[in-house]
């Protein structure tokens, strides 16, 4: 029987990094995948020659979401969706330069509703967002969880897998860039220990190395990503990797099943269920 899966993202090549081999891995069994992001990515760092030239915020959008569904074709997607709100940047909430229609600002109840329409179109049986401190704490990835909680319970949607990584291994893996001084521009290294879940909490652990040309495909498809600011960005040191490597870095993903129990062993496939914690589906999504 095939599922359908919706994943939420909010700016291109976010579905590469935190879901990629999971998607490519639906789809090759022959899911539906539905690639659903909030925004361009039209704020973020961006390399001039690697983006075509484009400085304007609106032709690197164009840019981004040009790439995004390349990316979403090497991963196999069946569609791809925009919900259309404006990257908010690093701004932090309530910062001038935020500007009002920016997807952090945007009412909960609003883009809740347009998620959910799109789930209710698909009959989706998992919806993917981000886990409940957004990764590392971008504005725009903690309004996907909080979206996406809101939207579920909208469209009843019963299962929502919160993307997210063993923040053990993240520790690790700044440390080793610390030394070898390749942290990418812009990386908080002292508050690594807020960021995405501590291994207690995830409920599955999907290994992907057997679709981890495709990831590395995808990822690749956002040229506009390798550089801008100071330092390596973090696309760019993953394509770097020899293809052995890539497969080991980049070959599992982990995820949080909202309202559910943490298994003694996290599940390895992403359509297993863990058991439910209660009711299923008792979401509460705040308005930040």
């Amino acid at each position: 029987m095939t599922a359908t899966i919706v994943s939420f993202h909010a700016h291109p090549d976010d579905e590469v990094l935190l879901t990629g081999g999971t998607l490519a891995r639906l789809a090759e069994a022959g899911h539906r995948v539905v690639l659903v992001t909030a925004t361009s990515g039209a704020a973020g760092l961006a390399d001039s020659g690697s983006s075509g030239g484009q400085t304007d915020a609106a032709q690197l959008g164009a840019v981004r979401l040009a790439e995004l569904e390349r990316s979403a074709a090497a991963l196999g997607c069946a569609r791809v969706v925009h919900l259309g709100y404006r990257d908010s940047g690093w701004s932090a909430v309530g910062a001038p330069d935020l500007a009002p229609d920016s997807f952090a600002r945007v009412p909960l109840d609003r883009a809740a509703d347009a998620l959910a329409e799109i789930l209710r179109e698909e009959n989706a049986d998992i919806l993917t967002a981000y886990d409940r401190n957004g990764g590392y704490g971008h504005l725009d990835h903690v309004k996907v969880h909080d979206v996406a909680l809101a939207a579920a319970e909208r469209a009843a949607t019963r299962r929502v897998l919160l993307a997210t990584v063993d923040r053990r291994v993240i520790g690790r893996a700044v440390r080793v860039l610390q030394t070898l001084r390749l942290l990418p521009a812009g990386t908080a290294a002292d508050r690594v220990g807020s960021w995405f879940c501590d291994r207690a909490e995830i409920t599955h652990r999907i290994r992907v190395r057997a679709v981890a040309d495709r990831k590395r495909a995808a990822l690749a498809c956002h040229v506009s990503q390798a550089g801008g600011g100071e330092g390596p960005r973090t696309a760019a040191l993953l394509l770097r990797l020899p293809r052995p490597v890539f497969r080991l870095v980049c070959g599992t993903e982990w995820f949080v099943e909202s309202g559910a129990l943490v298994p003694p062993r996290p599940l390895a496939d992403p359509l297993e269920p863990a058991a439910p914690a209660g009711p299923r589906l008792q979401l509460v999504a705040v308005d930040r």
